[in-house]
């Protein structure tokens, strides 16, 4: 027992010291995220020291553990992912929008990894491990190994079977990143996977998803279609999606190239998708040849006017960019305040009715369960009940002993059934929104907390407060983005116009 106790404090010691050893390294990496910013964008900056209360109170409550920080879940730069069935041309359009050859391109599935695209000076691209990725905050994919082990044991380690780093040295791609994904088929929608792109489109601020034209038969693709499209269809930021019918230019030797177009639009609609641009593109430097002069004309117009149209989109990103961070505070502090806490409250109240419930079921038990013993010894005269005088110390001993291990293992697997029905909510809510649920019920669920406490661990006025001024000053940060890009009184202009 002694060296149980003991190995036990050692193990508690070691996982508070490494826990420590996380919140300084995280502490470290968002110091070094505001000293990017304090030169590229002094409101982000302020954003992120916002981010840092927040924090104070997801950690307080249990919501996220002391080595996360909430200003690790979205994207300090313009995120273009891109999505699709393998040979639906992404690479290819890559590679074109970039004019560097850095992704392989093919009919086959060439490259099953996601590939985070990023600006460098250097004269010729490099690749880098995915664990460059996991371990950076300002990248996408910050400790998305531990998802990935979550989902599937022992391949957490394996991130760079996953993931990789390329960059380019390209001016388009200058303060912003691309994410290629490995086709859906190629992969067989493994749930690692899955799970990558569904973290991918949440810090995306823009997702374009390819279809192939060559495949005239959208309903081959069902299952495709039904995780690229229903994910889009259910955002509240939906707005963010194109989908482009890739390599459009094969169509032009069908009878009617139109009723391609129609048939893709049509099985998007059956997926529930109705609103939304539909593109069609294709890399000229890769086209079927096109005999006829008017019908060669025609493609090419409407090539060059819907890939004009998407990089008008993708160069609006910065914009776009620092209000998406600004929503993302403004949604998180919500989200603590009008969703998980009375979430957790409704769970107490839960697990207390419960406890209370099983407690008196155990208790009529064990008195049912003593009356037949007590009648079966011969210990009640008439209505009297008469212990044996030596039985009476320790009779009252082992009720309480009795009353306090049922109490607590009531409590123990009441908890635990809650939990299991939480956890279970993971394929219909994002990962990390159950993680923070189950982590925080747990918290309010100790051994030494009351069954009676009115409010959830942490939450309480200087919680509140906090959540209130994250809530005031995200309408600051909107009114001085508003001031840096916009002008409605004219002013500026006007001043200009006098000057010259």
């Amino acid at each position: 027992m002694l060296f149980r106790c003991s190995d036990f404090s050692e193990n508690s010691l070691r996982s508070i010291l490494v826990r420590m050893k996380y919140t300084q390294q995280m502490k470290h990496r968002l110091e070094v995220l505001e000293r990017h910013l304090e030169e590229e964008n002094p409101v982000l900056l302020e954003v992120v020291k916002s981010f840092r209360q927040l924090d104070r109170v997801g950690h307080k409550m249990g919501f996220i553990s002391p080595a996360e920080s909430y200003a690790t879940h979205v994207s300090w730069w313009p995120l273009i992912s891109v999505l699709g069935t393998f040979s639906a041309g992404k690479s290819s359009f890559i590679n074109y929008y970039l004019g560097v050859k850095l992704q392989q391109t093919g009919n086959q599935a060439v490259d099953d990894k996601f590939t985070v695209v990023t600006y460098t000076q250097d004269e010729k691209p490099r690749t880098i491990p995915g664990r460059a990725l996991d371990a950076d905050p300002r990248f996408p994919f910050f400790h998305i190994s531990r998802d990935i082990e979550e989902v599937e044991a022992g391949e957490g380690d394996r991130i760079d079977s996953y993931l990789q780093l390329k960059t380019a040295p390209s001016e388009v791609l200058r303060g912003k990143i691309i994410i290629d994904s490995p086709g859906f088929d190629a992969d067989q929608q493994r749930t690692a996977t899955l799970r990558i792109t569904d973290r991918m489109i949440d810090l995306s601020d823009l997702v374009l998803i390819f279809f192939d034209a060559r495949h005239p038969e959208p309903g081959a693709m069902k299952d495709t279609l039904n995780h690229l499209v229903e994910v889009a269809r259910t955002r509240h930021d939906s707005n963010k999606f194109l989908y482009i019918l890739n390599q459009i230019d094969a169509t032009a030797r069908e009878d009617n190239p139109e009723e391609v177009v129609a048939a893709w639009q049509r099985a998007l609609s059956q997926q529930g998708l109705t609103a939304g641009r539909f593109y069609r593109i294709f890399n000229p430097d890769a086209a079927f040849p096109i005999e006829d002069e008017a019908l060669r004309e025609r493609f090419e117009r409407k090539r060059v006017e819907d890939m004009g149209e998407i990089e008008d989109r993708i160069e609006q990103l910065e914009i776009e960019r620092a209000y998406r961070i600004v929503g993302m505070l403004t949604h998180t502090a919500r989200a603590i305040q009008e969703r998980w806490v009375p979430q957790l409250k409704t769970l107490g109240r839960e697990w207390r009715n419960k406890v209370l419930f099983w407690d008196g079921v155990m208790a009529t038990s064990v008195l049912i369960a003593f009356v037949a013993l007590s009648l079966q010894q011969g210990w009640w005269s008439g209505a009297t009940l008469q212990l044996p005088s030596e039985m009476t110390p320790l009779a009252w001993s082992a009720v309480v002993v009795a009353a306090v291990l049922i109490h607590y293992g009531v409590r123990s697997w009441c908890a635990g059934r809650i939990i299991h029905r939480i956890s279970r909510r993971e394929d219909e809510k994002h990962s990390a929104e159950v993680e923070g649920m189950v982590s925080a019920f747990t918290r309010n669920t100790r051994p030494w907390m009351s069954i009676f406490h009115p409010f959830p661990v942490g939450w309480n006025l200087f919680t509140r407060k906090k959540i209130s001024q994250v809530l005031t000053v995200s309408d600051h940060y909107v009114q001085s983005l508003n001031d840096r890009f916009t002008d409605p009184s004219g002013h500026a202009v006007t001043g200009q116009e006098e000057t010259h």
